[in-house]
């Protein structure tokens, strides 16, 4: 009896160490990976994410391009640029591009990684559970 009180603690010992190694390890993961949304200045539980743009020029014509792509959505009977506006092309590679700089791609590589830890945690759990 003795002997399987202290077979039971030390696994419980191993147990808690794994854990606590796992959560470490998600821990540093996403110290790493959670990268797209900063926490804004204001403490609201807001967050800010971030696109990088060469000049106020580009600024300028990715606004210019969403609006113009939005005033389509928005009127999809006539589906064109209203003839006031002068430059009635939009650039779809830009708006892609501004995209393409949200599309948080190392917060899916957090949950990819997340995934193969609860994995091995799961296949341990089979193990110790057919001893």
């Amino acid at each position: 009896m003795d002997r399987m009180i202290r077979q039971i603690n030390l696994s419980i010992k191993i147990m808690d160490t794994d854990e606590i190694i796992r959560l470490e390890r998600i821990g540093m993961l996403s110290n790493r990976l959670l990268n797209t949304l900063k926490p804004a200045q204001d403490k609201r539980g807001m967050y800010n994410a971030e696109i990088r743009v060469y000049d106020y020029c580009e600024l300028l014509s990715i606004i210019r391009n969403l609006m113009k792509l939005c005033v389509i959505a928005l009127d999809n009977d006539s589906a064109e640029v209203p003839p006031t506006v002068l430059n009635q092309n939009i650039d779809v590679g830009l708006i892609l591009g501004v995209t393409l700089q949200l599309f948080p791609i190392d917060e899916f590589e957090l949950i990819n990684e997340i995934s193969y830890l609860y994995k091995d945690m799961k296949e341990e759990e089979n193990v110790d559970s057919n001893l």
